[in-house]
């Protein structure tokens, strides 16, 4: 079965189907995910280079170096400051990269002047 889709699956959804087909060869995973074209004779060509760049990609390693850029053209800096109101917002850039949408949740546990957000599996949240 392949993905019927007209484009192929990105970040999380992605990262879920190849933990899903684990147990198939990456060529499978790949066309399953996608991540194929189909010649002018009716061959299908799995593109292996675009299915493991979307797979760096959706894990938070973007290899092209414009692709990090968000609407307005900044790059994310990976430094956050604390707001007057004491807020730290991580900004969208981040978020879509991660592929997250609203109402997911995270565990936060704090350090030693750090901060560690988890993110909590749905597996998680039903089990509790």
């Amino acid at each position: 079965m392949t993905n019927t889709n007209s484009t192929p699956l990105m970040g999380k959804a992605l990262l879920q189907k190849v933990k899903e087909l684990s147990h198939k060869p990456r060529r499978e995973t790949a066309k399953e995910c996608g991540y194929y074209s189909v010649t002018k004779d009716g061959q299908i060509r799995v593109n292996l280079t675009d299915f493991y760049d979307a797979v760096l990609g959706a894990k938070g390693v973007p290899l092209e170096p414009g692709s990090t850029k968000d609407g307005r053209g900044r790059e994310p800096t990976f430094r956050v400051s604390v707001h007057k109101n004491g807020q730290i917002v991580i900004g969208s850039t981040y978020t879509e990269q991660m592929g997250l949408k609203p109402g997911d949740e995270f565990e936060i546990k704090l350090g030693y002047k750090h901060i560690h957000l988890k993110q909590v599996d749905i597996e998680e949240k039903e089990a509790a």
